[in-house]
């Protein structure tokens, strides 16, 4: 009875305790959350004994709220709202141009002193003299004699003696050896940032990033010359040129390389940069290879084609992604396509829509693409089902809608239309080819149809 009594008081109090450290808690502003996982399960980072011990809850719960105190704190500290940075984009612009005013001020200024010591040594010359000859005279000896490079050479040789030049090669040679410091240290981000930001760009260039490519990859961390392509994109804008070609394309296989798609896509679209068609290849092969974001890469790949002026391949992005009525505007908008361009596009993206839009009359225009060449061009190249639908579609608006096609296609010859209603012929659709033969027949001037006449062309009566 005594062991019991024992054991019951024990148990009393630690229920009061229980009790008293409830009521305290009670006393306590407490906000409560909802939340998506079950409460009923075993609290993450304990075991089941710990999660049941109230030392161990309430020892378990400082360290949660410590560590929500850090990350509240790192949040205001390490990111800003996104309105900001469109706030300081404005401002950088702002900057920019203030630069660029104070830039040509300079410039005027420049020539003006040059102007005013020209000025001034041909009167002191003119004032020791007897004063006998014309003014202008020592002014143009002393153009002739001292400044005859010209307006640049003579900006370069009041620079010449200029005390600055020596302390910014000076600044230049720490910039490096700085950098080169913070390589040898590690500090990876740091030094990207820094060669980013170095002055008169001498740290943007290839070599800089030969020296970040031989880090290699660090477990656990970022890529050291991912870290110096993101740095170098993103102040782009600060500097009058943009990144070159060579740093572009090497940074966008680097984003691709590290599967970074959102970095190459902003890098695209928002920064400095100066594509060029390797670039635009480099991001169609990779989706190619990742066919979850495909269509991302193809809008890319466009923009990237469409600023180089590689037509050809732009609209064959939007092809693939299936945007027949831009292929049609980028077609009228850059009339530098020919019928070998049109028909290779067909092979290369064989859509019954899009030879349906090429092949119509857009706005009473003449067609883009003859319809009998399509269909010819198609079987011979062993697209076969896709003529076939081609096919398939205009049979079913009968004899009225093949005549008007035929009417509108000023490209195809009575030898090609006469090969067509053999294609249509041999593959099932009696119909079109007899069709097809009875047009051939009733158009005027036209008698008979010979094989050795390869010039006949079945629209030459309406044009005389």
């Amino acid at each position: 009875m005594r062991i019991i009594e024992n054991n019951s008081s024990k148990i009393q109090s630690q229920i009061d305790q229980i009790k008293q450290s409830r009521a305290e808690y009670d006393t306590k502003e407490v906000k409560y959350c909802t939340f998506s996982k079950d409460p009923s399960k075993p609290i993450p980072g304990m075991t089941l004994q710990e999660s049941m011990n109230l030392d161990a809850l309430t020892k378990y719960m400082k360290h949660l709220e410590d560590k929500y105190a850090e990350i509240k704190q790192a949040m205001l500290i390490k990111y800003v709202p996104a309105q900001r940075k469109s706030d300081l984009d404005e401002e950088m612009i702002v900057l920019l141009k203030r630069r660029d005013v104070a830039e040509n001020l300079n410039r005027k200024l420049q020539f003006c002193h040059q102007r005013l010591q020209i000025i001034s040594q041909a009167l002191t010359s003119w004032v020791k003299s007897d004063m006998s000859s014309p003014f202008q005279d020592f002014v143009e000896q002393i153009q002739k004699t001292k400044y005859l490079q010209g307006d640049q050479g003579i900006v370069e040789e009041l620079m010449e003696d200029d005390p600055r030049r020596a302390k910014k090669a000076e600044i230049m040679l720490h910039y490096i050896e700085r950098f080169n410091e913070l390589i040898s240290l590690g500090e990876y981000e740091k030094a990207a940032c820094y060669a980013a930001n170095s002055p008169r760009r001498i740290l943007r260039n290839i070599g800089t990033m030969n020296t970040f490519k031989a880090v290699g990859k660090i477990r656990g961390k970022p890529l050291p010359l991912l870290l110096f392509f993101e740095a170098l994109f993103i102040t782009s804008h600060a500097f009058r040129h943009p990144v070159d070609a060579a740093l572009t394309l090497e940074g966008i296989k680097c984003g691709l390389s590290e599967k970074r798609l959102d970095l190459v896509i902003n890098w695209v679209t928002q920064e400095r940069l100066t594509f060029s068609e390797e670039a635009g290849d480099v991001i169609c092969d990779y989706g190619e290879q990742d066919t979850y974001n495909k269509a991302k890469c193809l809008a890319l790949a466009q923009i990237i084609y469409s600023e180089c002026g590689l037509h050809k391949k732009a609209i064959l992005c939007l092809c693939k992604q299936g945007q027949t009525h831009r292929v049609m505007e980028y077609i009228q908008q850059f009339k530098d396509f020919t019928t070998d361009d049109l028909l290779q596009l067909l092979i290369s993206c064989p859509q019954v829509e899009l030879i349906q839009c090429l092949t119509k009359e857009l706005n009473e225009k003449q067609t883009s693409l003859s319809f009998g060449l399509a269909i010819l061009h198609l079987f011979s190249v062993d697209k076969k089902k896709v003529g076939i639908k081609l096919l398939q579609e205009i049979n079913k608006g009968g004899i009225d809608a093949v005549e008007s096609l035929m009417i509108n296609d000023s490209f195809c010859s009575t030898e090609r239309w006469q090969e067509v209603a053999n294609i249509c012929s041999q593959n099932g659709f009696d119909k079109l080819s007899n069709d097809i033969m009875s047009i051939l027949r009733s158009q005027a001037a036209v008698t008979e149809i010979s094989e050795e006449d390869d010039a006949v062309n079945l629209m030459e009566h309406v044009f005389w």
